[in-house]
């Protein structure tokens, strides 16, 4: 049997600033507009509340359970730690796409950091 533990902090989203009803995920993929480069697509659409909210999805293509909630974890960390770069009147669908296994995650965090920048440069935060 095998344990993991975690040194530091638990980074984890707040529960108001996660999207989870799929009818959001839909209307939010569908009507609004998307950023994408070769790993990450971002889907955002503008909201009514003075925050952020997240979802994210990992499709099932993508392997196991266990890949899928390490991928998650990973995710909910990259928003944490650049939350500053997303603008607050806003809901976001993050999305992963398959090749994105082959990266560490260092060079995930700047994939993502650089898409940000990016997709996001001429958006008022």
């Amino acid at each position: 049997m095998v344990f993991f533990f975690f040194v530091g902090d638990v980074i984890e989203l707040k529960k108001y600033e996660v999207v989870k009803e799929n009818r959001d995920f839909d209307h939010i993929i569908h009507t609004g507009k998307s950023i994408k480069n070769h790993y990450f697509h971002i889907y955002y659409k503008d909201s009514s509340l003075s925050y952020p909210r997240f979802g994210l999805a990992v499709s099932k293509k993508f392997g196991g359970a266990v890949e899928r909630n390490k991928m998650k974890r990973q995710l909910r960390s990259l928003i944490d730690h650049h939350k500053n770069k997303f603008s607050n009147d806003k809901n976001y669908i993050i999305m992963v796409k398959k090749g994105i296994k082959e990266l560490s995650y260092s060079q995930m965090e700047e994939q993502f950091v650089h898409l940000l920048k990016k997709g996001f440069s001429n958006e008022k935060n």
